[in-house]
């Protein structure tokens, strides 16, 4: 038995090192040099998704079960590490307040139950892919929840003529990195399904970045001084889908959320 375990361990223990060995070093990402788009800026074309629990909560969290008791493990919570850096989300007192409320009626409450556009920067990490369609002038993003869409400008700026779920986006190069500038978001969605909000004075600044041929670095600073006591960031790697013939599907998801959006006005 005592060689068997001994045996087990050692396996272990050399899969474990081929794994770091396969891993690239922080040396290796910064060297890597991404394809060239036809403006000469990075590629950052293709079809990507998160591989996490953010849509869940931003935070550290725990498992838990879901808001309908009747479905036992399905919808329920997984654990999950949190993407916010440096600590827990800064909220002001009152505002703390109402993302507790938001929890407690998530699940009538919460946009992505109704269907309703994600926003930014949450569109990014729900359990969807979406795909980044270049060009010079402007970089389309194309989700597949909701049908769900939104321009980065890469021209001139421009200021947002109203407030919208996915707002004004402005977008530059920092080297290989794309920068985007998204104001004039409506304040109506949130960040995740912990019942995390802002409000319309929300502004997220993010920035994609091209690290090997498999991965972006997502990160995205988020700044509201109505909500929060300073601005805060997170962080994601978006990971690029390569299955055979990979695309995005249909996920127009109002018809599934009727019941929920009208059934109080049917009739009795």
């Amino acid at each position: 038995m005592r060689n068997f375990v001994h045996t087990t361990i050692a396996a272990g223990t050399a899969v474990a090192l081929l794994l770091l060995a396969a891993a690239p070093t922080p040396a290796q990402t910064a060297s890597y040099r991404p394809p060239r788009a036809a403006d000469g800026h990075a590629d950052l074309s293709g079809i990507y998704q998160a591989l996490n629990t953010a849509n869940w909560d931003l935070e550290d969290h725990s498992p838990q079960g879901g808001t309908m008791w009747q479905t036992g493990a399905i919808g329920a919570q997984p654990a999950g590490e949190g993407v916010v850096e440096g600590g827990p989300i800064p909220y002001k007192p009152a505002a703390l307040e109402k993302k507790k409320a938001n929890f407690a009626n998530r699940r009538t409450n919460d946009p992505e139950a109704k269907c309703y556009m994600p926003g930014i920067p949450r569109a990014n990490y729900i359990p969807y892919p979406f795909q980044i369609v270049q060009s010079p002038r402007g970089i389309m993003f194309v989700y597949e929840y909701a049908s769900a869409n939104r321009l980065v400008n890469m021209g001139k700026p421009e200021e947002a003529g109203t407030d919208t779920w996915m707002g004004t986006n402005n977008g530059h190069w920092e080297g290989d990195t794309l920068v985007v500038d998204v104001t004039g978001l409506n304040g109506l969605a949130w960040f995740d399904r912990a019942g995390d909000f802002a409000s319309n004075q929300l502004h997220v600044v993010e920035r994609y970045t091209r690290i090997d041929p498999y991965h972006l670095n997502y990160e995205a600073t988020i700044d509201d001084p109505s909500v929060f006591t300073r601005p805060w960031k997170i962080s994601m790697p978006l990971y690029r889908k390569v299955e055979k013939n990979a695309q995005l599907l249909e996920f127009k998801c109002v018809e599934f959320a009727e019941e929920l959006l009208y059934g109080q006005y049917k009739k009795q």
